[in-house]
């Protein structure tokens, strides 16, 4: 592995740590700083895609807006310029618990920034708590 390769691995790393960690305690606007100029999420795979830093904002405020949020990670994997990984994201509102463990699939630019982000999850993968 050459040291430019290390060094966006540990980017790429840190990122889906503070990813994580963002949909625990950030706000929309923070995780769309991940994100590179010209990205597009895809969450679930074939859902319409996002292209937007206001589109993103809109997305995850749905996240970042509710009443308790807990994102745990389980796994990640990093090879060249793509991460993988699963995660368990609780969130409640209104009295009401959902839990879903989506496996997020992002490939990353030079800088470490988020290009593109895919979700693999179905509906039947959202559950009431």
């Amino acid at each position: 592995m050459t040291v430019e390769q290390e060094s966006l691995s540990a980017k790429i790393n840190a990122v889906v740590d503070s990813y994580v960690e963002l949909l625990n305690n950030g706000t929309a606007e923070q995780i769309a700083d991940l994100y590179a100029a010209n990205a597009t999420v895809e969450d679930p795979i074939g859902a319409d895609i996002r292209s937007t830093r206001e589109a993103f904002v809109e997305f995850y405020g749905i996240i970042t807006g509710m009443d308790e949020r807990t994102a745990t990670l389980k796994w990640k994997k990093i090879a060249g310029d793509t991460a993988v990984f699963e995660f368990t994201l609780v969130t409640g509102t209104s009295g009401m618990k959902f839990e879903i463990t989506p496996i997020d699939i992002m490939v990353f630019d030079d800088q470490g920034k988020i290009v593109s982000m895919r979700a693999v999850w179905e509906q039947s993968d959202l559950k009431q708590l």
